[in-house]
């Protein structure tokens, strides 16, 4: 805790005031965490500073230390890029993603990524990356915590041949805190056979459950290309989920339990040719009869990304359906 106040003094994450006239102060309280590595040891031992609440929204677990955060918390709390890297030109803000940084100099490449208060960087230049971990720690009181293992649920392996990436803990836990590991495992995530709907079936007393479940899918689909499919279906029914629904949801973790750790790898010797596939599933949905896109595009043999998506319109045949997907992924290369 106290370590927590230094570091909030010294980034001056606020300014004493007087408390305007008609204003009432925002309440705070301390929240312990533990930092567990990807093999479930303890990393670090954290205690965070947090604003109970600001008209009505709550604030769980912001972690101050990092965050930037300065302003009049009875208005509004604004979060920005770190000051510090006034001093990363020319860099240039992703438009795809705004916490994306990334900055080209002669043939150095060096990307920069803000969630909250944590930051990762890479690229092709340790001079490059220690100048900007010098320039952040100049400006604020930074923890540099090496080499990236494991951040957000991602576990990141290196080796001279590539990286790797899985979600193999992120899994086990899904699985364990849905109570199938016990299950028995499934060797396909979804039956092609099957054509759910949003009116067939009894309605879950509970869609709250399935909601969650399928949120906690979406985000496993960062690194399991193999279940984006079954997840497109299955999130189109969050407002009324129905038995046929969570059946087919268990089906996906009773697959996971059979295949926990599969990894996107991406290779160091990668050809720089860009390829990418597309197709469709013509009139898949039986409710609207529009179709499903599907494509993937790789960087040699490298996988970049990958989709699943019901098309905007019906397509009157399954060669319009086809040339849709060849539209989308051509917007997507």
């Amino acid at each position: 805790m106290e370590v927590e106040l230094k570091a909030l003094e010294e980034n001056q994450t606020w300014t004493v005031v007087d408390l305007p006239i008609g204003k009432v102060p925002i309440g705070c309280r301390w929240v312990y965490k533990i930092k567990h590595k990807a093999d479930g040891s303890i990393e670090r031992h954290k205690a965070i500073l947090v604003a109970k609440a600001i008209k009505g929204w709550y604030l769980e677990q912001l972690d101050f230390n990092n965050a930037f955060l300065h302003g009049d918390l009875s208005e509004e709390v604004y979060m920005t890029l770190p000051p510090g890297l006034s001093g990363f030109p020319p860099s240039k803000q992703s438009k795809a993603d705004y916490s994306l940084y990334v900055k080209h100099a002669d043939s150095h490449f060096t990307a920069l990524l803000v969630y909250v208060d944590d930051v990762v960087l890479a690229g092709n230049s340790l001079a490059e990356i220690r100048h900007v971990k010098h320039l952040l720690d100049k400006q604020f009181r930074i923890k540099d915590l090496g080499t990236l293992r494991y951040f957000l649920g991602l576990e990141i392996a290196r080796s001279t041949i590539g990286i790797l990436l899985n979600q193999r803990k992120y899994t086990l836990e899904l699985l364990q805190d849905a109570g199938v590991l016990a299950a028995k495992p499934s060797s396909v995530p979804f039956d092609p056979n099957t054509k759910l709907s949003l009116h067939d079936g009894d309605l879950l007393d509970d869609p709250s459950s399935y909601r969650r479940l399928i949120g906690r899918l979406i985000y496993l689909t960062n690194t399991r290309p193999d279940i984006s499919f079954a997840i497109q279906n299955l999130s189109q029914f969050m407002s009324q989920p129905r038995v046929p629904h969570i059946q087919a949801a268990t089906r996906v973790l009773r697959y996971l339990k059979a295949v926990p750790a599969t990894c996107i790898f991406y290779s160091s010797s990668s050809a720089l040719k860009l390829v990418g596939f597309a197709d469709s599933d013509w009139a898949r949905c039986p409710d609207t009869r529009k179709s499903i896109t599907g494509y993937c595009v790789m960087l040699g043999s490298s996988l970049l990304c990958w989709k699943s998506k019901k098309q905007h319109t019906a397509a009157r045949s399954s060669t319009e359906a086809e040339y849709r997907a060849l539209a989308s992924i051509t917007c997507e290369v």
